[in-house]
């Protein structure tokens, strides 16, 4: 077969940059950047080029997996692994009920549209209630706190990078991330050009990160995110720095809120943020008297004990200062096909119409914290977890108390997962049924379309054919479903418009494809099935493989429609967040556990699933506990040496690193790290500890709205191990 070079995107990280592919006698050979993708040019990040050793490793489970008595796994035909797993499934289910079944998905399967939208058919078909996603370790805060503004958990905003004057960016680090809640291919560029024409960028952070070192520096302490918020809208409402004609057009509850905030003066949070208080003053009232300004915070802000306090704090600092839907403010962007507005719109998902049956969580978006999944597999009565599936997902690493996970999945009557890798998690597996890589299937990006600084699609074709036997994960939930008698997105199969679909359906299979391009057709740029000249249709897209501009800025003065309160306005005082604020005091700050451990990002992981290519762990790389000289000395702890993180919950040990990066009372350890189980070689000849052993997975250390789990500003002690 002659070389070919296809165009397509990366699916690791929120930019999706464009990348060429080499392919040769079927194989990939290289990927390199695309220079005509019109956002990203010629530009990707290590993880991206490195993508080829993961197409390409030999530890890559190509074939279904079934395990052994002993524990080893042999491999079994496609027929025999769903044929079992649907009888087993339907003893269950016989037996226990359709809530007994259970699936958790991670991080990845964002970047596959057909991946989530068959979970969702699944969930929906089955009647499944425990559903679990990376999205408590990571965003679901962001979507509870938009839904308490604007009555839409998936109104999103974004900070309008291209146009913005000020830009505060809170436990955020885009150089390290690449922009995560945001689609910003270059993002350094993006950043350093606020600067270069004058405007500035403030970074709120416990540690100096890559992205702080570049730009402004405000050291906040460890879990500080909430007290500051609310510091500088007690200034900005004290000193008549608000926008108040803006306000009296755009929201609800302004009074309320300022009399929630007016007791955390910049004098009194002090001691708590570590922010001396004339900064804190000089902040807000630069943020207030900016032209423009826009306020951004991740995954830094989503994982301390108020994630949704938080999230719903920085949106309500920009619709004060009016600049909530605005040229170089926050900015809603626009998907160009129906996908989670519309499945909220028609009561697919949505918010607290369910609760978790350990520790009354709400659902967001259909799903539970993944903290407690542990007990609801050990806790008996109706409804107890009894058959799990995973995919894209590796949970023994990325949820709070591995340990109590691991050892739950063993009391599971079925567990299967789709995914490339025998990882630490599916390495407990009943059967691991291989998924293609994001190069052996046609792709469009579905979740990110509508956080794209510069409105913009693409699409891709599956670059090469699936190595081995490998599935698209849609097809495989598709033939699980079918083997159990489900119908995917059809919830009531035995009703009389539940029986035209099944029909409908076995006569017209459903392909996700033709189901996007009807949606995308019919969308804000869809042509309307040639009704409008030059809208968007996969056929468009198809001739266009390097992507198409929508437009070259973020449409704004959208804001009644983006709302959906009755009144069409921003809602800056609901109970929920009043309440919480009645509640935030002084923080006392343990004599056991002194110290505050948080997060870190690496430029060459990728959460748990990248450390296994051998270019991205070529080097020193080595899993280290960053910590202040100064607590270093004070604990007996020397650089390069042992040294043991402890909270309440666990601890672990790891070698020490000593740094100025990280500011007094903090420590900081990289999570993804610490492989214990599963086939990949490299990942687990890696060593270092999973740093989650350390945090909780107890009710009372979940976060209460949006079901958060407490990763950031966990109170730790550190000692020297001999």
């Amino acid at each position: 077969m002659p070389i070919e070079e296809k165009v397509t995107f990366c699916r690791i990280c929120e930019p999706l940059c464009g990348l060429i592919a080499t392919v040769e006698d079927g194989r990939l050979v290289k990927i390199r950047p695309d220079g005509e993708h019109p956002l990203s040019r010629g530009n990707a990040c290590p993880k991206g080029i490195a993508f080829t050793e993961v197409q390409n490793d030999p530890d890559r489970v190509l074939y279904p997996q079934r395990r052994k008595p002993d524990g080893t796994f042999e491999r079994v035909s496609w027929d025999s692994a769903l044929d079992d797993i649907g009888a087993r499934l339907r003893a269950i289910i016989a037996e226990h009920g359709r809530e007994s079944l259970g699936w958790y998905f991670g991080n990845p399967s964002s970047f596959s549209y057909s991946h989530t939208m068959w979970i969702l058919g699944f969930a929906l078909g089955t009647g499944m209630r425990h559903l679990y996603s990376a999205g408590s370790q990571d965003i679901n805060n962001r979507f509870v706190a938009s839904h308490l503004l604007y009555g839409s958990l998936t109104a999103l905003p974004i900070p309008d990078l291209d146009r913005t004057d000020f830009l505060l960016m809170v436990g955020a680090n885009p150089i390290v991330s690449h922009g995560s809640g945001v689609t910003a291919p270059r993002i350094r560029e993006k950043l350093t050009a606020i600067t270069k024409r004058g405007g500035r960028v403030v970074v709120v952070d416990p540690r100096r990160s890559e992205t702080a070192k570049l730009f402004e520096h405000v050291s906040v302490r460890p879990d500080g995110d909430a007290w500051l918020l609310a510091s500088m809208l007690s200034v900005i409402f004290a000193e008549q720095l608000f926008d108040a004609k803006t306000l009296a057009v755009q929201a609800d509850g302004v009074d309320k809120l300022r009399r929630a905030v007016a007791r955390f003066t910049p004098e009194l949070t002090e001691s708590i943020t570590g922010v001396p208080a004339g900064e804190v003053r000089d902040l807000a009232r630069s943020l207030a008297a900016a032209s423009s300004a826009a306020v951004y915070g991740r995954t830094g802000t989503c994982l301390g004990r108020q994630g949704t306090l938080v999230a719903f704090l920085l949106d309500a600092l920009a619709v004060v200062t009016g600049n909530i839907d605005r040229p170089g403010g926050l900015v809603f962007g626009e998907e160009p096909f129906a996908g989670l507005a519309t499945a909220q719109n028609l009561g697919l998902v949505g918010y607290d119409r369910r609760r978790s049956r350990i520790g009354n969580f709400p659902d967001v978006l259909g799903s539970f914290p993944a903290a407690v999944m542990a007990k609801e597999i050990t806790t008996a009565g109706k409804g107890q977890l009894r058959a799990l599936f995973t995919s894209a997902g590796n949970p023994v690493l990325s949820v709070p108390n591995g340990r109590e996970l691991d050892a739950a999945l063993g009391k599971l009557d079925l567990l299967v997962s789709i995914d490339l890798y025998m990882n630490d998690t599916n390495s407990k597996a009943d059967y691991i049924l291989p998924a293609t890589t994001f190069l052996e299937r046609e792709d469009i990006p579905l979740p990110f379309s509508a956080l794209s600084t510069t409105p913009f699609i693409q699409h891709t074709e599956a670059v090469v054919a699936p190595y081995g036997e490998a599935r698209q994960e849609w097809q495989i939930i598709d033939d699980i479903a079918r083997r159990i008698g489900v119908i995917p997105f059809v919830a009531t199969p035995t009703n009389r418009i539940g029986g035209l679909l099944s029909r409908a359906r076995r006569m017209v299979p459903t392909n996700p494809l033709t189901m996007i391009d009807v949606a995308m057709r019919l969308g804000p740029f869809g042509d309307r099935f040639g009704a409008r000249r030059g809208g968007l249709s996969m056929a468009k897209l198809r001739a266009n493989p390097h992507g198409v501009v929508l437009r070259e800025h973020v449409e704004t003065g959208v804001l009644r429609r983006v709302v959906r309160h009755k009144r069409k306005r921003v809602q800056l005082a609901p109970a929920e967040i009043l309440d919480v604020l009645a509640k935030l005091g002084l923080r006392k700050d343990s004599k056991e556990f002194p110290l505050r451990l948080i997060g870190l990002r690496e430029l060459k992981s990728h959460n748990s699933w990248m450390h296994n290519s051998p270019s991205l762990m070529r080097g020193d790389r080595e899993h280290t506990a960053r910590i202040n000289p100064a607590d270093a000395a004070a604990a007996g702890i020397e650089d390069g040496k042992p040294c043991r993180v402890a909270s309440e919950a666990g601890s672990v040990e790891l070698p020490a690193t000593l740094t100025e990066e990280v500011g007094e009372g903090t420590v900081a350890v990289p999570h993804g790290w610490g492989h214990s189980g599963g086939g990949w070689r490299i990942a687990n000849a890696a060593g270092g500890v999973n740093v989650n052993e350390v945090m909780s997975t107890a009710i009372v250390d979940v976060e209460r709205l949006a079901g958060m789990s407490h990763l950031n500003g966990v109170p730790v002690r550190i000692e020297p191990v001999a």
